[in-house]
């Protein structure tokens, strides 16, 4: 069995029904010395919320989740849990409409496919439909900045999918599907392994990391017709295994955590004609032993980076240098859980919030705004096979 293979399993079948359902939620190497937890609140004492939470997990997973679950979060870091929304299955990836109106989740099984939710204000979650992505193992998915689009990874065809979104933010059907198909798989790999779809920051291309094919495509999207056009690819040294890009905010430079050799690129990014210019592999800090890099976060002013590690379960803190074109290793901070597979933002970007898969937690940091240093918040929040978590806040009464 391949590396890849081996590491990801299609979970499940495809969810027959569309009724949603809430269900209550139940009771209840290198390394920083800033690391250690804050206390937690005192008994009684109840933190007011600062925002919401949206969890993915695996729900067909041992142990996994029954849907999205929600839940909200203090100033502190201090998190509350709430219902589940059910009726979808297998959602390991969110992503949020600008609007604030509807979150999108992949349902990630051998029959790929994206369900839209609607999040109204004044009352429970809404699933607005599901829509097939035309792959298997969906495991990514972004809506373009215009929010019509939608742009999904089936991770195990290797393809990459693209939806029409409705003015009530509901799906239509998919209006293209291009498979990658060069440069020829890495070593060990059975064949493309779309990871992450994204738009770059000046919103002229699409970005598409394959694991599978060393590579990141570039494309146009045609606005009007849904379609993409491929412009070019960039090739990553064989087994380098790219997962997720993340651009810095000057938007000329990108950073790619690459899953299989355990390094971090910096990549330079021409928004004129979309080329990606991947630069040498640099360390994560990670020392020896296992490790599989999952995803950069950087700072709103660009200062600082931090990538999450699924093996020696920590974050790797970089100083950003040279107006986005270098990352200097600082240290790594423990994430306080096993396998962290995804890290976010709050929206004031004062938390960072890690998913850590195989502790079923979810755990918190404070953000130094001057140092970048993490500090945690407390205790680690218990959710079923944390996959994804998606902090946001919630939008007023004005809609789509």
């Amino acid at each position: 069995m391949t590396h890849a293979t081996s590491r990801r399993t299609v979970l499940g079948a495809l969810f027959a029904g569309a009724a949603l359902s809430v269900a209550p939620a139940p009771p209840g190497s290198l390394r920083s010395p800033e690391a250690a937890p804050e206390p937690a609140p005192t008994v009684g004492s109840r933190p007011r919320t600062t925002g919401q939470l949206l969890i993915g997990t695996y729900t067909s997973a041992e142990g996994g989740g029954k849907g999205i679950g929600m839940a909200s979060y203090a100033a502190t870091g201090t998190i509350s849990a709430g219902p589940v929304i059910t009726g979808v299955d297998n959602p390991s990836y969110l992503a949020m409409h600008p609007s604030g109106a509807t979150v999108y989740a992949v349902d990630e099984q051998e029959r790929g496919g994206v369900t839209a939710v609607a999040l109204p204000p004044d009352g429970a979650p809404r699933v607005l439909g599901t829509r097939g992505t035309g792959g298997a193992g969906p495991t990514h998915l972004s809506v373009h900045p215009t929010g019509r689009w939608l742009l999904t990874a089936n991770y195990t065809s290797g393809s990459v999918a693209v939806h029409p979104i409705r003015d009530d933010g509901s799906l239509g059907e998919r209006t293209d599907l291009v498979t990658h198909t060069a440069p020829p798989p890495g070593p060990g790999q059975d064949g493309p392994h779309a990871h992450q779809v994204i738009t770059t920051p000046d919103g002229g291309h699409v970005l598409a990391v394959d694991l599978g094919n060393d590579a990141v495509y570039t494309y146009r999207l045609d606005e009007v017709r849904g379609t993409l056009a491929q412009v070019s690819y960039a090739a990553l040294r064989p087994g380098a295994g790219p997962r997720h890009i993340t651009f810095h905010p000057g938007g000329r430079f990108a950073y790619l955590a690459c899953e299989v050799d355990n390094t971090a690129v910096v990549c330079g990014y021409d928004p004129a004609t979309g080329t990606l210019s991947p630069g040498a592999p640099q360390s994560t800090g990670t020392g020896a032993g296992t490790n599989y890099p999952a995803q950069f976060l950087v700072t709103g002013d660009g200062r600082f980076a931090y990538l999450a590690n699924r093996g020696h379960n920590n974050l790797t803190r970089y100083a950003v240098e040279d107006d986005g074109a270098a990352l200097r290793l600082l240290d790594t901070v423990p994430v306080g859980g096993d396998f962290p597979r995804q890290i976010a933002f709050s929206p004031d970007g004062k938390l960072l919030f890690a998913a850590n898969q195989k502790s079923s937690t979810v755990t918190v940091f404070r953000v130094d705004a001057k140092k970048g240093g993490l500090t945690r918040t407390g205790d680690a929040f218990p959710a079923p096979v944390a996959v994804c978590v998606l902090p946001y806040r919630a939008p007023g009464p004005s809609r789509h």
